[in-house]
């Protein structure tokens, strides 16, 4: 379905992209979150998937990976919420942009349908 909104003068047409752009970023977001969950619980060893048997010295080194992508995939929920509301654009990009960082093959096509809508927002 093709409708037609006024913004300030001049007729955009409103497309689905924003919609399925939001879509691949809230999904990129939860997978990113719930990898973080997982990893950070220690499911891993119940599932077969996570920590398993690593090294007494890489805990210290990737000690702050759950909470940044918590923090990674909680933009990209947010962003993917905004642009489904088709609301702030450039947060909508960010979060799409976050998208990417968490899992590449959902968040590419989300910045390219995000970037693309830029008219059809807020």
């Amino acid at each position: 379905m093709l409708c037609i909104i006024f913004t300030e003068g001049r007729s955009v047409k409103k497309t689905r992209r924003p919609v399925i752009g939001g879509i691949l970023t809230m999904v990129s977001g939860a997978l990113a979150s719930l990898g973080a969950v997982n990893y950070a619980v220690g499911l891993g060893n119940v599932s077969g998937l996570g920590k398993g048997d690593i090294p007494p010295f890489v805990p210290s080194i990737i000690f702050g990976v759950p909470v940044l992508s918590i923090v990674i995939g909680v933009l990209a929920l947010a962003g993917g919420v905004l642009a489904m509301q088709r609301k702030k654009w450039k947060w909508s990009l960010a979060g799409s942009i976050a998208g990417t960082l968490s899992v590449l093959p959902l968040g590419i096509p989300a910045i390219i349908l995000v970037a693309l809508s830029k008219d059809e927002f807020e």
